[in-house]
């Protein structure tokens, strides 16, 4: 009988053991990305141009980094608070915990090196170690060429500094483990894609632009590549309600397969003109797409979005026909 006690006080204890050296193994090793350069941006009129471009309409770093009005249609962001952080995203979207968009202007990152601030919007990793979980596009921005990311970076840089604290996020386990394995170093490109070639070109758009974050089921945690851009993914409205997002593969019943490029351009476009972002009562018919954003794209950009797309697998979606998006 002792000897069997013993024997199961030993087995619980090597558990214990194993379980103590593979957390310990957990935060020393990971997050793998390595240490922040120590490079500088410096800034100039070009960058900044480049970066309120980028910040504003493709990468979209104001619309999950400021307030949303979604008294109006499209939730267009709410003047004086770009990059003041704070939007929530939790279980109600069905991810595992509750985040909360950091203060991305001076006030919250001003300490952040561009080395670091770098670091944490392409690799996922902030100055002290945190794995950011990638509701953060960090794997699309991973994507970015150099020069984008300077011209981001002096964007960020130059944002007016606005004191908002934002609350700390929670995750469920094991994610609160698992999330410091996600991060990768980013393989930054020295070049941009070259415009005339609109489908590379538009590839890079629609990476860094997280068409898929909205736009492809998830399998677990990851995309369920057999299903890319065929939309159905279901979000509920600030505002009350829910919405589905569009298919946006070749299909041409569900999809964009019956689209013509300057249909398509023409529907983003529209949202051009501020009259477009009408008031909505609560509990009407609103969208998380957030067209007044995208609507800043050229038409260029746009088109070879349109071009990438097409070249996607044409997907029946089962969701009721592209009437929008």
């Amino acid at each position: 009988m002792r000897r069997a006690v013993r024997a199961l006080l030993w087995g619980c204890l090597t558990v214990v053991g194993l379980a103590v050296a593979g957390l310990a193994y957990l935060f020393i090793a990971f997050p793998r990305v390595g240490a922040a350069s120590h490079e500088e941006v410096h800034v100039t009129a070009d960058k900044l141009a480049r970066g309120s471009y980028l910040a504003e309409h493709v990468a979209l770093c104001v619309d999950c980094h400021s307030e949303r009005d979604f008294s109006r249609f499209s939730g267009p962001v709410v003047p004086g608070t770009f990059g003041k952080g704070g939007q929530r995203f939790g279980h109600d979207l069905g991810l595992p915990g509750e985040f909360f968009a950091t203060n991305i202007t001076p006030h919250g990152v001003g300490s952040w090196s561009d080395g670091e601030l770098i670091s944490a919007f392409t690799s996922g990793v902030t100055p002290d170690g945190r794995a950011l979980f990638p509701i953060m596009n960090y794997p699309g921005f991973a994507k970015l060429c150099k020069s984008d990311v300077e011209a981001l970076v002096a964007y960020l840089r130059n944002l007016a500094p606005i004191e908002h604290t934002v609350p700390q996020r929670t995750l469920d386990f094991p994610l609160n483990l698992i999330v410091r394995t996600l991060p990768k170093p980013a393989q930054l490109s020295a070049t941009c894609p070259n415009p005339q070639d609109s489908v590379k070109q538009g590839a890079y758009l629609v990476a860094v632009a997280g068409c898929a974050d909205c736009h492809s089921p998830r399998q677990g945690s990851d995309f369920d590549p057999a299903l890319a851009f065929s939309g159905g993914v279901q979000m509920p409205l600030p505002s009350g309600g829910s919405v589905r997002s569009k298919n946006l593969t070749p299909d041409v019943a569900t999809g964009i397969g019956s689209w013509s490029r300057a249909a398509f351009i023409a529907r983003f476009a529209s949202y051009r003109d501020p009259a477009t972002l009408h008031a909505v009562d609560r509990g009407g018919f609103n969208t998380l797409m957030p067209w007044s954003m995208y609507a800043g794209m050229s038409d260029s950009d746009l088109g070879a979005i349109y071009d990438f797309l097409r070249t996607q697998r044409p997907v029946k979606s089962s969701g009721s026909p592209v009437a929008g998006m």
